[in-house]
C-alpha cells in the first residue's frame, strides 16, 4: 500500500506538466482516458523504469437491446475520434511503431434485430491500430450475413467466430515480446488452431 501511494504521488508529480502532449483529444469520457495515456507515455522516461506497459481504456453503452441505431452512431463515433487522437499523439510523441491500440468486447450483437435493438451475439469485430499493424485489410473470415446461414447458430444472426481470442490474443502478445517457449501457459488453447499468428503486426 505504501509503494501504491509513493507510485501515486511520483504520477501526479509527472502529470503536472500538461505541455508534452499538444494533440487535441475529444472531450469524451473515451478521449479523456486516451489523454491520460498518451500523457503517462510521454513521461514514460520519468516514470517506474518501466520498459513496457499495459493501459485499460473502457466504453460501455454497447448493450442495446433497444433503440439501438442512435446510442451505437454515437458510441461509434466516439471510439472513432478517440482512437484517431490517440493514434496523432503517438505519431507526435515519436512512438506510433511502439504502441499498439486494439479492442475487445466480451461478445457481438445479433445481425437480426428484436425490435428497436438487438440481441448478444457471439462472433464481432475488432480494431487494431498502431505504427507496427500491417493495416488496411481484414483478418480472419468474413462470415456470411445470412440469417440461420452458415455461419450462424440458429437463425438471428448469432455469428460462430472463425477467429479465435488465442490466436488474436497471441499476435499480440508476442508483438509484446511475450516468449514462444510461454505461449502454451499464457494461451492453453493455441495448439488447437493451425494458423496461430494473425500476422497483422510486424
Amino acid at each position: 500500500m505504501q509503494r501504491a501511494v509513493a507510485n501515486t504521488d511520483l504520477l501526479n508529480q509527472a502529470l503536472n506538466d500538461t505541455t508534452t502532449v499538444t494533440t487535441v483529444f475529444p472531450n469524451t469520457g473515451l478521449g479523456n482516458q486516451l489523454k491520460q495515456v498518451a500523457r503517462v507515455i510521454a513521461k514514460r522516461s520519468t516514470l517506474f523504469g518501466m520498459q513496457r506497459q499495459v493501459f485499460f481504456c473502457s466504453l460501455g453503452g454497447f448493450d442495446t437491446h433497444e433503440n439501438q441505431l442512435t446510442p451505437q452512431a454515437g458510441l461509434f463515433a466516439q471510439l472513432s475520434q478517440a482512437m484517431k487522437s490517440f493514434y496523432e499523439a503517438t505519431v507526435m510523441l515519436g512512438v506510433a511503431s511502439s504502441v499498439t491500440t486494439f479492442t475487445l468486447s466480451d461478445f457481438g450483437r445479433t445481425l437480426v434485430p428484436t425490435g428497436s435493438g438487438s440481441d448478444h451475439g457471439w462472433g464481432s469485430h475488432q480494431f487494431v491500430m498502431g505504427g507496427s499493424v500491417i493495416g488496411g485489410d481484414f483478418y480472419g473470415a468474413f462470415p456470411t450475413l445470412t440469417p440461420a446461414g452458415p455461419d450462424d447458430q440458429g437463425s438471428q444472426g448469432r455469428w460462430i467466430p472463425k477467429t479465435a481470442l488465442d490466436q488474436y490474443g497471441w499476435t499480440l502478445a508476442k508483438w509484446f515480446g511475450l516468449a514462444i517457449t510461454d505461449k502454451g501457459t499464457v494461451f492453453p488453447n493455441i495448439a488447437n488452431f493451425t494458423t496461430q499468428e494473425l500476422g497483422f503486426l510486424v
